[in-house]
């Protein structure tokens, strides 16, 4: 008898954990989507949204002497998506995510493919970092990489 009780909460720990789990890695996804929905729309403050007040951009820029890495602040990306003209149209396309979460903090790997007025630009895949903060998750930082191909599909 104590052998069942045992195992059955064993199973009932392992079932909920889950379903914890599971929760958070779609709310860890619903802030990237939510930060590429407002890039698309020109959303400054949908953007903003995403990231915690003291995120960190950085982008690998490859050149034939060695790769480097970029640092952009989020105030400046905020501000280029917010006044991108009317007619230019940006398009991050995500292909998959894989999401890792453990207790407040969790990390994203997602493949993509840019497009500039329905025109691909370039590709590469994005590292986020995010922690669960009082106001839900929140990006702490995101590097990226760039190039023309070869690009999943």
């Amino acid at each position: 008898m104590n052998k069942r009780i045992l195992i059955c909460g064993i199973l009932s720990f392992l079932v909920c954990f889950s379903a914890f789990s599971q929760t958070d890695e779609k709310e860890v996804k619903a802030v990237i989507q939510s930060l590429f929905d407002g890039m698309r729309a020109k959303n400054a403050e949908q953007v903003a949204a995403a990231f915690a007040a003291d995120a960190i951009m950085q982008t690998i820029i490859a050149k034939p002497e060695g790769n480097t890495v970029g640092t952009n602040s989020v105030s400046d990306f905020v501000k280029r998506i917010g006044s991108t003209p009317a007619e230019t149209q940006l398009d991050e396309r995500i292909s998959d995510y894989q999401i890792n979460v453990d207790g407040a903090m969790a990390t994203a790997w997602t493949p993509y493919r840019f497009y500039v007025n329905g025109n691909f630009s370039h590709c590469g895949v994005n590292s986020f970092q995010l922690v669960k903060m009082s106001e839900g998750w929140k990006i702490v930082y995101i590097i990226d990489t760039r190039r023309k191909e070869p690009c999943e599909e």
